[in-house]
C-alpha cells in the first residue's frame, strides 16, 4: 500500500505535522494579547502630569506609593510621546489614533474667535474615528469620567454629546458638551459654590468608574478616568495644605499630588474588590508636560514644558499594568511609543477591527504591553501652533521651541514651517537637549527637514467655518 501517494501521510507523519500545527498555534497565542475574553480597559489620562512628578519616575514632591505600585505590578515606560505640548490636540490624538492636527487641532480649544485666529477647529468631527465607538461596537461598555475639552465650553455650544463619540455614560468638566452640574457651578475650571470640591475631584471620578464597573459585570467595560487636579489651579484642602512647609506654589502642587495618588489607590483596591483586577488593563498617563515646571524639577531635567515640542513638553510617564501580560516591576528603556498608538493597540486588544476608510498614524502596540519586541517603525510627527503671536510660550525663551518637530529614530529634529531655525538633537547622547548638533550633520538636518515640511505640507488646509 502507498501511503506517500499525494494527499495521504503517514502516521508518524500526520503526527508531527499535527503536533507541529499544535505548537504553532500555542506560540500565536501565547505570544499575541488574545485573552480568554476581552479585558476590562481602564485608561487614566492625568492634566499636565510631569515626567518626573511621581517617585518612580525620580520625583520628591510628594509620596505617590499608590502609582509607584502600579509600575512594580505592571511595566514602566520611559519613552513615551504625546503627540501634542497641549491637552486638546494631544487628547485628540489618543481618541482618534491620527496627528491631530490632521482634525486641524493644533492648540487648546478656546472661544470660537480664538480658535479661528489659531486656524483650528472648535470641536472634535464625529467623522473622525472614536475609540469608545469603536470599543461600544465590539460589545464594550463604555464611560467618560472626567476633563474632555474637545468640545463644548464658553461660546462653542454646539458641540456634538458625549454619545455622539461612543460614550454610554459621562461626566465632564465645564470644557466638555455636557459638563456635570456637580463639578460646574459657574463656566469654569472651578468655583467655591461647587457641591463637589476641586481637591474632591477626582475622588468624585474614581466613585463613579467604580461603579460603573460594577453595574456592567456581564461584558467587558472601557473606561476613561481623565482627572484634571494635577493642572492648575492647584487647590488642597486644610490638611492636605499643612502637611507640606514648602513655598506656596510648590506646597498646593504636591497637596493635590498627594491627594491625587491616594485617590489612584482607591481605583486600584476597589478593582481588586470588584474581582476585576486579573482581567483588567490599566493604562496610566499624562497629556502633556507640566506648567510651570518648577526649573525643570517636574520634567525629570528635560528641556521645555507643557506649550514646548522640546522633550519636557511631550515625554511623559507611561504605566501599564495587565496581569499575565505585561512583566511585573519592567521599565522599559528602548520601546518608544506616542499616544497615537493607543488607538490600533486597543482595538487588537479588545478584538475590534479598525475602523475603513483612515489611515491611521499609530501602531498596534500591543507586543511592547505583553512583553514581546516592538520596533516602531513610523516617523513620529509634531506641531504646534500655526501663528506666532499666539504662541510665544512658554515664557521662558529656552523652552520656547520651534513649532515643528520630527523624531527617527535616536535623532530629534526642530525647525519652523517656513525651513528656519533647525535644531537637531541625538537624544540618546543628549536626551535633555543642551547640544544643537545641526551644524555637524547638515545632510541629516536637511533630509528630516524636508520630511517635516513635507508633513506639514499634506495636512488638511483650515477651512474657516462659515
Amino acid at each position: 500500500m502507498n501511503l506517500t501517494r499525494p494527499g495521504l501521510q503517514p502516521p508518524a507523519t500526520r503526527q508531527r505535522s499535527l503536533l507541529s500545527l499544535l505548537g504553532l498555534l500555542v506560540a500565536c497565542l501565547s505570544g499575541s494579547a488574545l485573552t480568554a475574553a476581552p479585558p476590562n480597559i481602564v485608561f487614566v489620562l492625568t492634566d499636565d502630569m510631569g515626567y518626573s512628578d511621581l517617585n518612580c519616575y525620580g520625583g520628591n514632591f510628594a509620596p505617590t506609593p499608590n502609582l509607584d505600585r502600579l509600575a512594580k505590578e505592571g511595566t514602566r515606560f520611559t519613552r513615551f510621546y504625546d503627540n501634542a505640548p497641549i491637552c486638546s490636540p494631544s487628547r485628540a490624538a489618543f481618541i482618534t489614533g491620527m496627528f491631530p492636527a490632521r482634525w486641524n487641532f493644533t492648540t487648546y480649544l478656546d472661544k470660537r474667535a480664538l480658535n479661528l485666529d489659531c486656524e483650528q477647529a472648535d470641536f472634535l468631527p464625529t467623522r473622525a474615528p472614536a475609540i469608545a465607538r469603536v470599543l461600544k461596537a465590539a460589545g464594550y461598555a463604555t464611560a467618560h469620567f472626567g476633563k474632555w475639552h474637545l468640545g463644548g465650553g464658553r461660546d462653542v455650544t454646539n458641540a456634538p454629546p458625549f454619545s455622539a463619540y461612543g460614550y454610554d455614560e459621562h461626566i465632564g468638566t465645564y470644557e466638555s458638551p455636557e459638563p456635570d452640574p456637580n463639578i460646574t457651578a459657574t463656566n469654569w475650571i472651578w468655583s467655591p459654590r461647587d457641591l463637589v470640591k476641586r481637591w474632591d475631584r477626582t475622588r468624585y471620578f474614581v466613585e463613579h468608574a467604580l461603579d460603573f464597573l460594577h453595574r456592567h459585570k456581564d461584558r467587558p467595560c472601557y473606561v476613561e478616568i481623565w482627572p484634571d487636579d494635577v493642572h492648575t489651579p492647584w487647590v488642597p484642602n486644610l490638611e492636605r495644605e499643612a502637611e507640606n512647609p514648602r513655598s506656596t506654589a510648590e506646597r498646593d502642587f504636591a497637596a493635590v499630588l498627594a491627594e491625587y495618588d491616594v485617590q489612584m489607590g482607591r481605583l486600584f483596591n476597589g478593582l481588586k474588590a470588584l474581582g476585576m483586577e486579573t482581567n483588567t488593563l490599566v493604562i496610566f498617563t499624562s497629556d502633556n508636560g507640566p506648567l510651570p515646571s518648577f526649573n525643570h524639577a517636574r520634567t525629570g531635567g528635560l528641556r521645555g514644558s507643557k506649550l514646548s515640542l522640546y522633550e519636557g513638553g511631550i515625554r511623559v510617564p507611561f504605566i501599564v499594568r495587565w496581569p499575565g501580560h505585561t512583566v511585573v516591576a519592567k521599565v522599559d528603556e528602548r520601546t518608544v511609543l506616542e499616544a497615537v498608538d493607543l488607538f490600533p493597540t486597543l482595538c487588537a486588544i479588545a478584538h475590534a477591527p479598525l475602523p475603513d476608510g483612515f489611515t491611521f498614524d499609530g501602531e498596534d502596540m500591543s507586543a511592547a504591553l505583553d512583553n514581546r519586541p516592538f520596533v516602531p517603525t513610523k516617523t513620529i510627527f509634531w506641531e504646534y501652533g500655526r501663528k506666532s503671536r499666539f504662541f510665544n510660550y512658554p515664557r521662558p525663551v529656552y523652552d520656547r521651541s520651534p513649532h515643528l518637530a520630527v523624531r527617527e529614530g535616536k535623532w530629534k529634529l526642530l525647525v519652523n514651517a517656513d525651513g528656519s531655525q533647525a535644531q537637531l538633537y541625538d537624544l540618546d547622547a543628549d536626551p535633555n537637549e543642551t547640544s544643537d548638533v545641526a551644524d555637524t550633520k547638515p545632510e541629516r538636518v536637511r533630509r528630516l527637514r524636508d520630511a517635516a515640511l513635507d508633513w506639514k505640507r499634506s495636512l488638511p488646509a483650515f477651512a474657516p467655518r462659515r
